[in-house]
Order: structure tokens, then C-alpha cells, then sequence
């Protein structure tokens, strides 16, 4: 019977385990709706010119895109004022055909690095940089708004909403909007897309974005002024990532993006390279286009150089102040072919390798290598484009590598290698970009939430119920083979049957799903109320969605180690008891200094919480006030625990019964004699 149910268990693990990697599996993948895309976008596609990738400059476009500069008045000035070199210097070095802007521009956080707001004084630095570098004038800058540059914004015709008083592009367009630039006969589409809260609610609450039904159908007109006008190829940026954006309406902004051919790609921020952890984002999504996320201006100082030519999007990453950039447009990067999408033909009849090469001073060198060949001279075209005749076929096959070295007057130099295929062999994309870009943002805090809620309520219900089974009779008590395990059940099944700790621990996490976790200023001037699956404020219902992450957390961080806590200080008391020892501190020390240490974190969480939204919030706040007034109480209830409420567990787990432990059960310093 034993092995049974061992074999059961294994293979419900196993079937879990693998439909957990088969979900995975689906949400990465990058060939399955993109295959199924490509024969509708190639029957669909634009019409696209006969061209030949030769020497020539034409059907050649270059542009920026720079996010989160966090323009603050608290905190590192060096934000603009590299900012300022950046319009001086990398710009005019550049001259892009425009300048994406993608959100966050200004930071919006008080000086106590807790409470956020909308300071005007952040906005006219913001403006004035604009200005001062007449980037107006010379070349477009598309701005769009982020989350920070919505914090405490209670509609859109607030005072409070300077991105529509200051920003380049928000007296035209509020929201979304878009931008078309035509070179020769080709004609680009830039395309921003808006998902920031309304309203917007503070800090921490406004992570995620929204675009409502209003949005979506304004995004969809824009889309229908593209097919129109004729565009050519469309490219999208936003400030939040795909994986962040919830919708409201029928199809989300990933279906949209990929309903148009001439998307090519999705541009955002919003991630600042989760600390360094991932610094390259970028994946192809099931849609067939791509998602860049760009590393942020504010701790980072990175930008990113964008070309199209004839059709073929490239781009690299570059740190402010390195120079020469270098990038490489024909052949393109192995990693980044877009099928379907992109004229990949091209690079199998070109005559010519094209590359873009950039610096503050006058280049001096531009040499090629291919695989370990020689180094071969480039040839200066026109403003930045060099290039080398090269012979495709003699690469027909695989990967290859193409390394390239630039050099200025000034001494500046730079060596890249850029891996390339011609009959289509593609690399493949880190796992974690996948995951980040590709996934839900909101269901993976709602599954995080999830598993937590049931690990801190469900085993624990089970016990209770064992407990009651055990006692009346109708089951034997559980024994394991493992003591490690024996001792883990023999805690939570003293905690379980103490009624007057068990059911306010469990009640209340149970409370968090559907009761309120606060009310109070969740904008200011403006009462709203925070659940785990939304924020009523102002009169508008926000979907839950960080806020499943910041439930999370408080389960993870104090639920979790309090349930934990006590099981343990309750079954060092009830071994107390059965060895007739009266409790003293030097007993339960440590479980007294771990609880003072778990009570201090949860005091500042709470705190930080007052910062974040005030008074009113922090006293009606069951998720952070509330838990540590229940926290205190509960421990004192552990504390003070009369006799007989270790009465059921004593009889179920004392030695000396007819239930008694098995030798291999019985914890250090217990006699089984009782003595």
C-alpha cells in the first residue's frame, strides 16, 4: 500500500513538473504563431521595391532611442547633466532621422525615496533641455510618457499632468499618437503607444500599464492612417514592456502589433536591466516582431542606435561617452532576423557589406574581417555609411563571424564581432529576456501569489483536519520514514490545534484575497481603496496586477517566517511540557530574538507604507499595520499560552501513549520514559 502511494505521488509530481515546463516551453517559444504569421504577412505584406544592397546610401535610415532618464531634483544631477552632453554632443555626431524618447522621463519620487509625486521644477529641467538643444528643430524627439512621469495624477486635465505642459509631444497628443518621416520614396511610421494608469495612482501601485477600450481603438485608428498613407514599415515604442501591458479590450497590444505587416518592431524600457541581471532583453515574439527593452539612461547612461536599410532592422546598444559606434546593417545580426517581415533575400543578392560607423571626430579607419581572413579596407560612401564588396555565397552555410574595427582621428577605436547567417541559421535568445518579455507580468504575480496563499493556509487546514481525524479515531497519525519530516508535521500539528492562534493566522491570510489592504490618499487629495485584484480611486476601477507581487512579498517576508516562527517556539514548549520542565528564556531565546527581528522589518514595511501614502492609509491598513498588530498579538498568545491549550497535542504526540512516537521520532533531550 506504501509503495502505492509513494508511486502515486512521484507521478503527480512528475506530470506537474512537466506541465509546468510545457507551459514554459509555450510562453518562449518564438517559432510557434510566428510561422503561422508569416504565410498571412507574406500574402498581405506591402508591396516592397526590387532593391539591390549595393554602395549606394539610399533606402537608409538611422534613428536613437534613449528611456527612463529620471530627471530628479533630489537626487544624482549627472543625469542631465549627461543628458546635456548626450543632446551637445552624441546627436549632432549621429544625426538621427528622429529621437524616441520612451517614458520615465522625469522621477517623480520625494526625497525620502518612498513617496512619490508630480514636481514642476523636474518638468521645466526637462523642458529646458528640449529647448536648449533645439531638439525641435532639428531632429524630432518622441516622447512618451511611463509610470513615474503618471504618479499622483488624479485625470488628464489635472494641473498636476506636466507631461502635457512641458514635454515635446504632449500639447499635440496626449496619449498615443503617431509620427511618419519619409526618405526618398520610402516612408517610416513611428508609432507611440501610451498604457500609463488613469488615473495614476502613487508609488508603489503603478507598475504595470493599461490600455483601456478607449486606448486600443485610438491605437487602431492610428493603424488604419499607416495602411493609408502607404507607410512602409511601422516601428512601435512604448514605455512599458509587452509583458506589462494589461488590456481591456479584445485584443491585446501584442495582437495588434502583429496584425500589421509592416511592423517591424517594439520598443520600451521600463525594466532598467533588473539590475544588471539582464542586461541584453530583447526576443522575437510569437507575433513574428521584435521586442527591444532598452537598458535605462538613469544609473546606466545607455541609448540605442537604430538603422533600416532596405527593409533590414538593426540596432546596438551603446554607452554614452564610447566611442566610435559601430553598426553593422548588412548582414544582419544572426540573432535578429524577423521572418516574413523583413526582405531576408536581400542579404543572399547584395554586393556589399554596409556599415554605419559614428564618432565625435573624423574617422580615420574602417576595416572587415570575415571568420580568421584578412583584414579588408572599407570604403567611405556617404555621411556615415561604409562599405566592402564582399561575394554572400561564400558564406552560404551556417553561422559566420564578421569582425569590425574603427578608428578615429583623435585615436578611438573599436572592435566588434558580429555573427551572421545567409541562408537563414538563426542563434537563439537567452532564457531569462524570453521569459520577462514573453510572459504575463501580471499572471506571474498572480501565480506567485497564489503558491504562496496555499503554502502558508493549505498545509495547515490539512493538519487541522488530521488533527481532528486523529482524535476522534478515524485515522492513525501520519508517520514518515524521514525524522527531518516527522519533526516538520509534529510543528504545524501543535500549531494547528491551538484555536486561538490557528484561525486568526489563517483567516487573515485568507482576509487578503478579497478584503481591502487599505484606505486612504492613493492619489492625493483623492480617497481610494487597494484589494489584491484592484484600486478603486477617483472613480475609476484600475485592475490588480502589482499588487499581486506586493502580496506576494508581505506572505513571503512575514506570513510565511511568523507561521514558521511560532510552529516552532509551540512545539519547543509543548517539549517542555512533556518533560515537565518550566519554561524559561534562556529555552526559547532564540525564538524570541527572531520573532523582535521579524517584528522591527515589519514596523519599517509599515512605515514605508505611512511615507508612500499617509496617515489615513497607514491606520486603515490591514496588509501592513494590521499584520503587525496582529503579529504582537499572536506572539503574545504563544507566550502566554495556558496549559491546557497543549492539551490535544500532548495527547496525540506524548511518548507515553499508545500512539507514542517511534524511536527513530523522538526528539533529542525527550526520555520516552517521561523522566
Amino acid at each position: 500500500m506504501a509503495l502505492r502511494k509513494n508511486t502515486l505521488l512521484l507521478l503527480i509530481l512528475i506530470s506537474s513538473c512537466s506541465i509546468f515546463i510545457a507551459s514554459i516551453s509555450d510562453i518562449i517559444s518564438v517559432n510557434i504563431e510566428a510561422t503561422e504569421a508569416n504565410a498571412n504577412e507574406k500574402q498581405n505584406a506591402p508591396d516592397v521595391p526590387s532593391f539591390v544592397m549595393s554602395n549606394s546610401p539610399d533606402n537608409l535610415m538611422w534613428f536613437l532611442q534613449v528611456s527612463d532618464t529620471h530627471i530628479s531634483i533630489f537626487r544624482d544631477p549627472t543625469r542631465l547633466s549627461d543628458l546635456h552632453s548626450f543632446c551637445r554632443l552624441t546627436i549632432p555626431a549621429i544625426r538621427p532621422s528622429v529621437i524616441l524618447a520612451s517614458g520615465d522621463l522625469t522621477d517623480a519620487k520625494a526625497a525620502d525615496n518612498m513617496g512619490s509625486a508630480q514636481y514642476e521644477q523636474e518638468w521645466i529641467r526637462y523642458r529646458n533641455l528640449i529647448d536648449k538643444c533645439n531638439l525641435g528643430d532639428h531632429t524630432p524627439w518622441l516622447d512618451i510618457r511611463g509610470n513615474h512621469d503618471s504618479f499622483n495624477i488624479p485625470d488628464a486635465n489635472s494641473t498636476l499632468n506636466y507631461y502635457y505642459k512641458y514635454s515635446e509631444q504632449g500639447k499635440k497628443y496626449p496619449r498615443s499618437y503617431l509620427y511618419q518621416l519619409s526618405k526618398g520614396k520610402t516612408k517610416y511610421s513611428f508609432l507611440a503607444v501610451d498604457a500609463s494608469l488613469a488615473p495614476g495612482p502613487r508609488r508603489p501601485f503603478n507598475f504595470v500599464g493599461l490600455l483601456n477600450t478607449q486606448e486600443s481603438n485610438h491605437i487602431k485608428n492610428l493603424m488604419k492612417q499607416i495602411e493609408v498613407s502607404g507607410s512602409n514599415y511601422t516601428v512601435w515604442f512604448g514605455h512599458y514592456p509587452t509583458s506589462c501591458i494589461l488590456s481591456s479590450g479584445s485584443e491585446d497590444i501584442r495582437s495588434l502589433i502583429g496584425k500589421q505587416p509592416q511592423s517591424l518592431v517594439y520598443l520600451c524600457g521600463h525594466f532598467h536591466t533588473f539590475g544588471g541581471a539582464v542586461p541584453n532583453m530583447y526576443t522575437l515574439q510569437k507575433k513574428g516582431f521584435l521586442e527591444l527593452e532598452l537598458g535605462d539612461w538613469m544609473d546606466n547612461r545607455l541609448f540605442r542606435l537604430l538603422a533600416i536599410d532596405h527593409g533590414l532592422l538593426s540596432f546596438i546598444d551603446l554607452k554614452h561617452g564610447e566611442w566610435p559606434a559601430i553598426l553593422v546593417t548588412n548582414p544582419k545580426h544572426a540573432l535578429y532576423h524577423i521572418t516574413g517581415r523583413e526582405p531576408q533575400n536581400l542579404i543572399v543578392s547584395s554586393t556589399h557589406v554596409r556599415i554605419l560607423v559614428f564618432s565625435l571626430d573624423k574617422i580615420q579607419l574602417v576595416q572587415v574581417q570575415f571568420n580568421d581572413g584578412q583584414w579588408l579596407n572599407a570604403t567611405h560612401e556617404k555621411d556615415a555609411l561604409y562599405t566592402v564588396a564582399w561575394t554572400p555565397k561564400s558564406f552560404a552555410s551556417g553561422i559566420h563571424y564578421m569582425h569590425v574595427k574603427a578608428v578615429d582621428v583623435t585615436g578611438r577605436h573599436r572592435i566588434i564581432t558580429h555573427p551572421f547567417s545567409i541562408d537563414g541559421t538563426r542563434l537563439s535568445f537567452n532564457f531569462l529576456p524570453r521569459f520577462v518579455l514573453m510572459s504575463s507580468i501580471s499572471t506571474v504575480f498572480q501565480v506567485l501569489f497564489g503558491t504562496i496563499l496555499f503554502l502558508c493556509v493549505v498545509p495547515l487546514c490539512i493538519t487541522k483536519y488530521m488533527h481532528h481525524q486523529v482524535r476522534a479515531k478515524k485515522m492513525e497519525r501520519p508517520r514518515f520514514r524521514v525524522p527531518y519530516f516527522n519533526l516538520w508535521l509534529r510543528r504545524i500539528w501543535v500549531l494547528a490545534s491551538v484555536d486561538r492562534i490557528f484561525y486568526p493566522l489563517t483567516i487573515y491570510a485568507v482576509y487578503l484575497t478579497f478584503g481591502p489592504w487599505s484606505i486612504g490618499a492613493i492619489i492625493e487629495g483623492h480617497i481610494g481603496v487597494i484589494f489584491a485584484w484592484g484600486i478603486i480611486v477617483n472613480g475609476a476601477y484600475l485592475p490588480g496586477s502589482f499588487t499581486f507581487a506586493y502580496g506576494f512579498l508581505q506572505l513571503l517576508l512575514v506570513q510565511l517566517p511568523l507561521t514558521i516562527l511560532l510552529s516552532c517556539y509551540l512545539h519547543r514548549k509543548l517539549l517542555l511540557k512533556m518533560k515537565g520542565k518550566t519554561e524559561r528564556f534562556r529555552d526559547t531565546w532564540w525564538n524570541q530574538t527572531v520573532f523582535a527581528a521579524l517584528l522591527t522589518f515589519q514596523t519599517m514595511l509599515a512605515y514605508m507604507f505611512w511615507l508612500a501614502y499617509g496617515t489615513m492609509a497607514f491606520i486603515l491598513g490591514p496588509l501592513r499595520t494590521w499584520s503587525t498588530i496582529l503579529s504582537v498579538f499572536l506572539w503574545y498568545q504563544a507566550t502566554f499560552l495556558p496549559d491546557h491549550c497543549l492539551k490535544e497535542a500532548k495527547e496525540i504526540w506524548d511518548p507515553k501513549r499508545k500512539t507514542a512516537l517511534q524511536p527513530e521520532e523522538i526528539p533529542i533531550g525527550v526520555n520516552p520514559a517521561g523522566s
